[in-house]
Formats: C-alpha cells, sequence, structure tokens
C-alpha cells in the first residue's frame, strides 16, 4: 500500500445533500463553546443552497468545497459568480462565502485556491469576499468586536482569520461597522421636533401594521422596492427578482413582531421608508444549536414570542431616493422608542453600515451609542 501523508490535505467538492449538511455542520462546530457565535437556523442554512428554495440561484453559479485532513473536515467555502450583480457593476467577480477553516494557513490557501481556480476558469478577474449571494446573506469578516455577541444577521469568524487573508495578499474593498446602542425612554426632545416638521412638510405618516397577512394585503411586496431603489448604490447590492421578494418575505416576514416594523407613507399611501428589526435569537438559537426539531422551536417561540427582552436587532432601516436628507428617519425612531420602553429593552445592535455610508451612520447621532464591530470586505487580482 502506497504511503499516506496524515497531513495532506484533500479538497473535495461538495456534491450530495448528506455532503451539504455536514458542510452546514461544520460551520456550526468550529466555534463549539463560543459564547458570541450565531448558529444559524440549520434547516434554512441548508435551503440556501437549494436552487428549488432559493431564488438567488438563478442569477448565480456556485460550487461548494470542503477541506479534509485525515478524514476530518478542517475547512468549508463556497465560490460565487453572481452574474446579475457582476452586470449591474461592470465587474467579472468571483465570490466567496461560508468560509470557515482550522488555524492553519495552508488548509485556508488550499480552499480559497480552490475557488480562485473555479472563478478563473469562467472569466473571473477578481476574488471578493467574504461575501454572500446577494446583500441578504453573511458577509464582511469580523475584523473587531469578537467579544460582543452576534446577531442571527451577522456573520461571525474567529480572529486568527485575518492573519490568513491578509498573508494571502487579499486587500480591504469595502468596511462595515456597526454601533450597540442604548436606547432611552423617549425620543430626544430634537427628533420629536424634527419628526413634526417632517411630517406636515412633506406630507408623511407612519404606518402600522399587524400581520404579513395585512401587509401584502395593503401594500402588495413595494416595500422591498424602498430596499431596492435606497440600496442600489450599496457595495455589490443587485436588485432582487420578484421571486426573491417573495422568498425573503417568507423567510423572514413570520418572525417579526410587528411592534418593530414601522413604516413611512406619503399622501399618496406609498411605502417612502421603511425601518424593521426582532428580538435577538442569538441565545435561542445557541441553545438549540440551530436546530429546530424537536426542541429548538420551543427557544425560537419563546424569545420571539417575550413580552419583556434586553436585547434587540435593528435589522434594517431604508429610504427611497427622493425621500432621502429630509428626516424621514426620525418618524421611524419616534415610532419605535416608545416599544423599546414597553418591552425593557437595553441594547439594540444596528446592521452592519457601510463606513462611507454617512446618511445612514447619521441617523444615530441623537442616540447614546458605541462603535463595537468592524467587518470588512476583500479582493485580490486572479491574474
Amino acid at each position: 500500500m502506497p504511503n499516506i501523508d496524515p497531513n495532506e490535505i484533500i479538497i473535495k467538492e461538495v456534491k450530495t445533500k448528506s455532503e451539504l449538511r455536514r458542510f452546514v455542520q461544520f460551520g456550526v462546530e468550529l466555534y463549539e463553546g463560543n459564547p458570541y457565535y450565531c448558529p444559524p437556523i440549520f434547516f434554512d442554512e441548508v435551503n440556501t443552497f437549494d436552487p428549488e428554495s432559493n431564488p438567488a440561484l438563478e442569477v448565480c453559479d456556485f460550487i461548494l468545497y470542503m477541506a479534509y485532513r485525515n478524514g476530518k473536515i478542517v475547512g468549508r467555502i463556497a465560490g460565487i459568480i453572481n452574474h446579475r450583480a457582476n452586470e449591474a457593476w461592470g465587474v467579472k467577480k468571483c465570490r466567496f462565502g461560508w468560509f470557515d477553516f482550522v488555524d492553519d494557513y495552508s488548509v485556508f490557501c488550499s480552499l480559497i485556491d480552490a475557488v480562485a481556480e473555479w472563478g478563473r476558469a469562467r472569466g473571473m478577474e477578481r476574488l471578493n469576499g467574504p461575501v454572500g449571494f446577494t446583500d441578504f446573506d453573511h458577509q464582511g469578516l469580523l475584523i473587531e468586536g469578537f467579544d460582543y455577541n452576534a446577531p442571527m444577521a451577522s456573520l461571525y469568524t474567529h480572529p486568527y482569520y485575518i492573519a490568513h487573508y491578509e498573508r494571502y495578499g487579499l486587500t480591504k474593498e469595502a468596511d462595515w461597522i456597526e454601533y450597540q446602542i442604548t436606547p432611552p425612554k423617549q425620543a430626544p426632545e430634537r427628533m420629536r421636533h424634527v419628526v413634526d416638521l417632517v411630517a406636515k412638510r412633506y406630507n408623511l405618516h407612519t404606518v402600522k401594521v399587524k400581520s404579513v397577512r395585512e401587509l401584502k394585503q395593503r401594500y402588495g411586496y413595494t416595500y422591498f422596492d424602498v430596499l431596492d431603489s435606497a440600496y442600489q448604490k450599496l457595495y455589490n447590492y443587485q436588485p432582487m427578482t420578484p421571486r426573491q421578494k417573495q422568498y425573503y418575505c417568507k423567510m423572514y416576514f413570520p418572525l417579526l413582531n410587528f411592534d418593530f416594523v414601522t413604516m413611512v407613507a406619503n399622501e399618496k399611501d406609498e411605502i417612502v421608508a421603511v425601518g424593521l428589526g426582532m428580538p435577538s435569537l442569538s441565545e435561542a438559537l445557541r441553545k438549540c444549536r440551530g436546530r429546530l426539531f424537536p426542541f429548538g422551536w420551543y427557544h425560537l417561540i419563546k424569545a420571539l414570542k417575550a413580552k419583556k427582552m434586553t436585547d434587540f436587532d435593528l435589522l434594517l432601516i431604508a429610504v427611497r431616493p427622493d425621500y432621502q436628507d429630509k428626516g424621514v428617519t426620525s418618524l421611524i425612531f419616534n415610532e419605535m422608542t416608545p416599544h423599546f420602553t414597553k418591552y425593557g429593552i437595553q441594547r439594540v445592535e444596528t446592521t452592519a453600515i457601510l463606513e462611507t455610508n454617512h446618511k445612514s451612520l447619521a441617523n444615530f447621532a441623537d442616540f447614546e451609542y458605541i462603535q463595537h464591530k468592524r467587518r470588512r470586505a476583500y479582493i485580490k487580482s486572479l491574474f
């Protein structure tokens, strides 16, 4: 028999459903015991790579690899080509995401080299990540804030990843920052004054709905049109297809507490701004390790239906471009603030905001906050 080097790294493409489940599970097991990591909902994560389930795959090619050493999984990576985004931005990027690995540079290189070769063979010119199929997937390597809780919507990574990225020659293309806000007991006085002025000047009013059904009956999917228009100039963004809008509605809206879904409409009852958030599910997902069965659903339902909570995830705020720079977000925060008090919320975690997106960052100027996290998307030429 030939000698087998136990240190040899073998890269295998993920082809079967059982391999896909191992691919997802490795991303959870690598963070075993970490008190800040938030595992994904396992079922949803598997479906992310199912073309019949995830409409983003209609505009993307992708490949999944796992690295093995001595029969044990030591890393994973996804290679992605988002054709719709590449066309919109006039680039030829091969994305990489779901990139997790043990602290070994040879494992890192073996995985990312495999994706680089895959992208190069398809005419791609640059390697870009960590990002997902779309902006609604996890993106941005965590480079600051490792000892803070990771929300369900954010990527958490080990600190040792940074050195491997930089050693490989990947360089910064974009940074996001995140704030932790201490909500006030009531909206700041200056904000309340702005609310009255903005509402009168632009004939705006806040809209509250109580269910997904009511939202769809009244507005269809037009709230996603607001997201598309608001985010179109942001990093790597691709316009959503109609099926993607339905997909994200089905995935995320059943999780929402509609006390924390606020829309702003004009005199025509057109939605011009959207703000939404949800109770933090991080602790519930850690308890069940992302598995809904047999009892994981109980922890999630308990967190979602809680009458009191300490931590809250502000998922997004989007304003239609023709209503930006007019103080419209003040209406959203003014409406949300009493609910922060009602539920006893002590900490609000913002989503990742591009460091160059000064308009969004300015939304939090009236609040007490700390900038506690930073994450980065990297780039490298494939030639």
